[in-house]
Parts: C-alpha cells; sequence; structure tokens
C-alpha cells in the first residue's frame, strides 16, 4: 500500500483521483484545499487529514514522515496555473507526482520541472487518460499498420457547456487556464499527436472566450477542430457534451469507456508505465501556439462550426 497526499480535493477533477487511489489499493494521508467543501473525502478517505492552508499542509506532511512514515505519491488537480508550482512542491517533498492535465501552461515549465526531477531522483507523471481508452489504442494501431505516407482528413468536434460561474472562476480566466484550448482540449490534442504524429501546421481560424476553431497538420493528419463551451453550440438531438472525431469521413466512436481511465492511468504509474512529463511537451507547445496565435478568420481549411456567430462576453469584458 502506498502513501498519498492531494493537493486541490476540493475541485471538479478530484473525485476521479480519490477513486484511483481507492481503487488501487492505497491510502491518502493528506489532502489540501483553500475551500472547505470537500465532504467527497468521507466517501474515500475518512480518516485522512485535511488543510485549508497549504503552509499546515506542508507542515503535517513532514511531521508525518519524520514519524518514519512515508508519502510515496502526491496527486496534483489544483487548477491549471498551480500545476507547476505544486508538482515542484511534491519532487521536493520527497515524493513522485501525478499531475492532472495541462502539467503546465508553457512548454519551458517542463524543462524546470525535469531539472528538479534529476535533483531529487523523484519523477513526475501527467494524466493523458486518451492514450488508454481502447478505441484509441486501436486507431493508434490501425495507423501504424497503414501506409506510412497516407494522411488522412480528420475533424474534431467537442462541446462542454458550461454556466456563467464558468467566466467567474479561474477557468474563465486565460491566464489561470490557458483558455477553452488548454483547458478542455489538450488530452484531445495529445492524443491526436499520439496517433497522427507530430504537428507541422497550426492555424487558428476563431477564437474567443467560449470557443475556439483551427487547423492542424500532423505527419499523418489534416485537422480540423472546434471546440466550445457555448451550449447553444449543441447539435440538435444531442444532451449535455458532444464529442465527435471523424476519419476520412467516418465516425471514430469512443463515447464510451471513459469511466475508469484515471484509475487505469493510475495503474500504470504504479507500475511503473505512466506518462512522464516529457511526453506533455507537444501537446502543451501546440495549445500554448494557440492561445498566442492572431486568428486569421474563416479562410482556408475551417470547421464548418466555425462559421457559428461570436457571442459577447456574459459578463461585458
Amino acid at each position: 500500500m502506498k502513501n498519498f497526499a492531494l493537493i486541490g480535493v476540493g475541485g471538479y477533477i478530484a473525485p476521479r483521483h480519490l477513486k484511483a487511489i481507492k481503487e488501487t489499493g492505497n491510502n491518502l494521508v493528506s489532502a489540501y484545499d483553500k475551500n472547505d467543501s470537500v465532504g467527497i473525502i468521507d466517501s474515500y478517505f475518512p480518516k485522512a487529514s485535511f488543510f485549508t492552508e497549504q503552509e499546515l499542509f506542508d507542515r503535517h506532511n513532514n511531521w508525518f514522515k519524520a514519524q518514519g512514515n512515508t508519502i510515496d505519491y502526491l496527486s496534483v488537480c489544483s487548477p491549471n496555473y498551480l500545476h507547476d508550482a505544486h508538482t515542484r512542491y511534491g519532487l521536493r517533498l520527497g515524493c513522485d507526482v501525478i499531475c492532472e492535465k495541462p502539467v503546465v501552461l508553457s512548454p519551458w515549465n517542463i524543462d524546470a520541472l525535469e531539472e528538479i526531477e534529476q535533483e531529487t531522483g523523484h519523477h513526475a507523471y501527467t494524466i493523458f487518460q486518451l492514450r488508454l481508452h481502447p478505441a484509441v489504442v486501436e486507431l493508434k494501431k490501425k495507423i501504424e499498420q497503414g501506409p506510412k505516407d497516407k494522411v488522412y482528413d480528420v475533424d474534431l468536434t467537442y462541446i462542454t457547456p458550461r454556466g456563467y460561474w464558468y467566466y467567474a472562476s479561474w477557468k474563465g480566466n486565460i491566464q489561470k487556464s490557458g483558455g477553452v484550448a488548454t483547458n478542455i482540449g489538450v488530452h484531445f490534442y495529445d492524443m491526436l499527436q499520439w496517433v497522427f504524429g507530430p504537428v507541422q501546421k497550426n492555424v487558428v481560424h476563431i477564437a474567443s472566450h467560449d470557443r475556439v476553431a483551427g487547423y492542424l497538420e500532423l505527419r499523418q493528419a489534416r485537422v480540423r477542430y472546434f471546440l466550445s463551451i457555448n451550449g447553444d453550440h449543441v447539435p440538435e438531438g444531442h444532451n449535455g457534451s458532444y464529442r465527435s472525431i471523424t476519419v476520412d469521413g467516418s465516425e471514430f466512436e469512443f463515447s464510451t469507456g471513459f469511466t475508469d481511465l484515471h484509475t487505469r492511468s493510475y495503474e500504470e504509474v504504479l507500475a511503473g508505465r505512466g506518462f512522464h512529463i516529457g511526453e506533455a511537451r507537444e501537446c502543451i507547445q501546440t495549445v500554448y501556439d494557440i492561445r498566442h496565435a492572431e486568428p486569421i478568420g474563416l479562410k482556408g481549411e475551417y470547421h464548418p462550426m466555425a462559421k457559428y456567430p461570436l457571442t459577447p462576453h456574459p459578463f461585458g469584458w
């Protein structure tokens, strides 16, 4: 049994990490979140120590270790802009780190974290659950076994509606979340590059507070993408989130099978096969470039949904 600490236990993604720690037969000994609405812990680890101040969390962790105990892993589920700092903290605490995506917001931060890995002898991993999805694994195998010079036409559509709360939270602040492409899309960009090869061209057509649309040329794919948090964009006949990937006009079905992917991710890390943060470099570079690109408008190979008229920011920003 391994001992875990967790930062960001009050956040949206934390329950998946709590479940993964429990289902892999391990124990949560301490958790931190500046908010105290963390009753979810009772469903998994009611005896875990909890703190709303990182200084006290840190003091407790050092005291716990001084008693002859170990903290083997730190799980990082905090807001995106804090992932870098919290991963540094975990490595220097003497833990391996499992960090939720995106592991950092800027690609050069990975270099600095790798230096700390070398200093401490510990390792940092990130969650790329789509790489473990059976349908994605099968697609990658199909591409690898196909013609090496074939270039596929891919359309990616992902719409996950968010209410006005989103804009009042850190997620609505591009400096903290990285914007729509980073916050909801980074794992899709990783998956596409993992299957079809590295990015060779990156064009942004439309980018606003609630959507981003663009075009990527990968080694073996031409990708038109549309990502949105605007519920008005969900196609008629669908409720809630909508995700679709077509490859050469055929729908790539991967709408099921997501339930246990965080547990699978933890199993891989614990078995020594986790996705090292260095593997995130290409997708972090991609979303960084998207975030800093000048949108060109409706020119060239754009996604059909890019035609949706832009809407004003709900807070007037």
